[in-house]
């Protein structure tokens, strides 16, 4: 297994992507029979990247479907055999999984070499609005990510209206913009869409005047990165009335949602090349996390043709199962006991494959029965097992600034139990409540619905 780079005092994370972004000219490396980086540990303190470098991690690496059957946001199907560029654009909200976030890029790399992962088999259209293939990013998780955010704002959090630590660029130009800009363009009604990109770079000539400026953003299809000049992007500023913010404080920004205590974002391991496994992949790709009980298909694909006899399944290094083959093809199974699992193949003349990691976890939610009341608090309450719950999301379906990401604490994951404070949400109306839980090889969310009910205070809203 090759570890993330270690941080030394000596070299910075910002020296380690600048030496290992170039590197990601493909989806997969030449080795691709071999394991790949782990992302066993929290983000390392210390000099931070740029966000740009950081955004880019996700916008500029290549991905080629083995399928037809990938579902695109812009309609369609991502074409079989075709080079895309940047992560593909879904909103998977609670029923998909965030790349970045909910899974390394890794994951999602190893589940397009597979044909029959979830990414060709699955889909969420008609399960969620604005979402497509399982696996996704979009507009603001793209930025959330870049600006190291631990869960994905939504974007209407960019602004200083309603967040500290932003400030509105002055003047609203091409003149002003530097690299970790975000431009925010807000919704046209109170339920509408709004959307958020983030400027990556900026050219000036001898004199320091700029000459033009590159936007990268989260869009349909794909990630999108756009180069206008000075003028030009002066034009599309004006459009909708956008407008250009700067993060002058990020950790005011962020508030407790920050990568730092957390597993994910993994940059170091996101921006590393995977080696995919080439003899057997899992239904979710590689390195990823299952519901207790959900089954796992194995798909046994022999790609170098190596020919193939045992399937062989552990648990903590131990022997699960084995289970003769006959050829290539998909194994199923399911499993009720909590761990984290290997599977790997005994070939013909005795040597094994490499083997797919993967960890079973259960995460459990409740709430109070019946609606409550917004002036209230309310009661969450939750265990996990093999995985560290993290955060309770709430997003409410009357009010689009009700979004609020809350870490959970060291004393409340004791004792099983979140307090939503009272008035937090200003609307009466149904509110989604996700729980999240957190594992080295990725997340898990479970959600449940809940009615607010009466009266609240009216006041500005607040993340």
């Amino acid at each position: 297994m090759i570890l993330p780079l270690p941080l030394s005092r000596s070299r910075s994370r910002s020296t380690i992507l600048a030496l290992i972004l170039p590197c990601m000219v493909s989806g997969t490396s030449p080795a691709a029979d071999a394991p790949a980086a782990a992302a066993s540990s929290p983000v390392a303190q210390g000099p931070q990247p740029s966000a740009a470098e950081r955004a880019r991690i996700l916008s500029r690496v290549k991905w080629t479907p083995v399928a037809d059957t990938m579902p695109n946001r812009s309609g369609g199907f991502f074409k079989k055999g075709r080079e895309y560029i940047g992560v593909p654009y879904s909103s998977v909200k609670s029923v998909g999984r965030y790349i970045g976030f909910d899974i390394g890029l890794r994951t999602f790399l190893a589940a397009v070499e597979n044909p029959l992962s979830v990414l060709y088999t699955e889909t969420l259209v008609g399960k969620t609005d604005n979402a497509a293939a399982c696996y996704g990013t979009v507009c603001s998780s793209y930025t959330s990510y870049a600006l190291q955010c631990g869960i994905p704002e939504v974007s209407r959090r960019h602004g200083p209206s309603i967040s500290k630590g932003v400030v509105l660029v002055n003047p609203q130009s091409a003149q002003a913009a530097q690299v970790g800009d975000v431009i925010y363009t807000p919704h046209a009604t109170e339920n509408a869409g709004s959307h958020v990109e983030m400027v990556t770079a900026v050219k000036k000539d001898d004199q320091g005047r700029v000459v033009s400026v590159i936007v990268e953003e989260s869009r349909p299809p794909t990630t999108s990165t756009t180069s206008r000049l000075a003028a030009d992007f002066d034009k599309h500023l004006a459009s909708r009335n956008k407008q250009l913010f700067r993060v002058t404080d990020p950790d005011a920004w962020r508030g407790a949602n920050r990568a730092e205590s957390l597993r994910f974002p993994n940059y170091e391991a996101d921006a590393l090349t995977p080696a995919i496994n080439r003899t057997l992949l899992l239904d979710l790709g590689d390195w990823v996390p299952y519901e207790k009980g959900q089954p796992v298909k194995i798909n046994i694909m022999d790609r170098n043709a190596l020919g193939v006899k045992t399937l062989v399944i552990q648990r903590g290094g131990e022997v699960v199962e084995e289970i003769a083959l006959k050829g290539v093809g998909v194994v199923e199974r399911s499993f009720t006991t909590c761990g984290d699992y290997t599977a790997h193949v005994v070939r013909p003349d005795g040597s094994k494959s490499p083997a797919c990691e993967f960890a079973v976890c259960a995460l459990n939610l409740h709430l109070p029965s019946g609606s409550q009341y917004l002036s209230a608090e309310l009661k969450v309450g939750f265990q996990s097992e093999n995985m560290q719950v993290i955060a309770v999301y709430l997003s409410s379906q009357s009010d689009s600034y009700g979004r609020h990401p809350l870490m959970v604490s060291e004393e409340e994951r004791r004792a099983g139990t979140f307090t939503v404070p009272a008035g937090l949400l200003k609307k009466a109306g149904t509110v989604e409540v996700w729980l999240i839980g957190e594992h080295r090889l990725g997340r898990l969310k479970v959600r449940k619905d809940i009615v607010l009910t009466g009266k609240a205070e009216l006041t500005t809203p607040r993340p």
